[in-house]
This record gives structure tokens, C-alpha cells and sequence, in this order.
């Protein structure tokens, strides 16, 4: 059994590696385990799962999630979405396969399953396009993104104890 499915935290990096900027979930997820997260945190690699990631966000107890958030500032900003500030909706799609994390919040909540504590960790991105790589604006903030989650995780297994 994995510790979502146990109603535990999460940590989920979100992105695609291949579209510059839009990775810093996936880098900052692997710098997250290079560091050791605590044993109670299963860490997911979600990149681009769209639907798929339902099943993990509705049985964890705790999501923390990390990627590229676009709120409109300075490439390499820190972002800290709490649940409420997080956007998600249904919209209509073009496609079937045009699913966004948006759509997978909204469904969770709409079944009255989104976690109550959770946060969306993210840094500005300056580009995303079909390159790999993160762009040096990124990559100088992204320890003070893992700073942030470690830091997240810190205060929740506090106040388990």
C-alpha cells in the first residue's frame, strides 16, 4: 500500500521537461529526493498525467504540488498557492486528451474528495517552448522552491506529532 493510499502526503511534480520552464516541477521533484524527503512522503513524478493523478490526489491525506506557476510576475518568482487560491474548473475541451491538473482538482473537489490542506508550490516561468533545460531565472530560484516544500512538509509532520 503506498502512502497515499493511506491518506498520507504527497508531493507530486507536475510538468513537461521537454518545454524549458514548464519542468521546474520534475527538477525540483528530483532535488527534493536527492535531499531525502521525510519517509512518510511518497513523492510522484506526475509530469504530464493529467486524469490519471485523480486516483493519488483523492486518497492522500496531504497534496502538496510543485510546478510552473504562471500568476504574471518576474521570471523566477516564488509562488504559494493555498487550496482556495488554486484555480481549477471543468472547461470545454478541443480535445478528449486536453486534460489539465484545473480539470483533475475540480473532478476531486466536485466528488468531495480534494484534500482540505492542499498547496500548489511553483516558480514564474520565463520560457516555455520546445527546449530543454530551465531558463537561468528558473534554475537559481529552484532550491528556494524545495526550501519551501521541505520547509511545508516540516510544519505538517509538526503537527502530526
Amino acid at each position: 500500500m503506498s502512502i497515499s493510499e493511506a491518506g498520507g502526503t504527497v508531493v507530486i511534480g507536475l510538468g513537461n521537461p521537454l518545454m524549458a520552464d514548464d519542468g521546474v516541477g520534475i527538477a525540483a521533484l528530483e532535488r527534493l529526493r536527492a535531499a531525502g524527503a521525510p519517509p512518510d512522503v511518497e513523492l510522484v513524478d506526475g509530469g504530464t498525467w493529467g486524469m490519471n493523478l485523480l486516483p493519488i490526489i483523492e486518497s492522500a491525506g496531504r497534496v502538496l504540488l510543485m510546478d510552473a506557476i504562471d500568476a504574471g510576475g518576474a521570471p523566477g518568482t516564488l509562488h504559494v498557492l493555498e487550496r482556495a487560491q488554486i484555480p481549477r474548473y471543468l472547461a470545454t475541451k478541443i480535445s478528449p486528451h486536453q486534460v489539465d491538473l484545473r480539470d483533475v482538482l475540480a473532478l476531486a473537489e466536485l466528488r468531495g474528495n480534494l484534500p482540505e490542506q492542499t498547496v500548489a508550490v511553483g516558480l514564474q516561468p520565463q520560457r516555455v517552448e520546445m527546449s530543454c533545460g530551465l531558463s537561468d531565472a528558473v534554475e537559481t530560484r529552484l532550491d528556494d522552491l524545495v526550501a519551501v516544500v521541505t520547509q511545508r512538509l516540516a510544519v505538517w509532520a509538526s503537527a502530526d506529532a
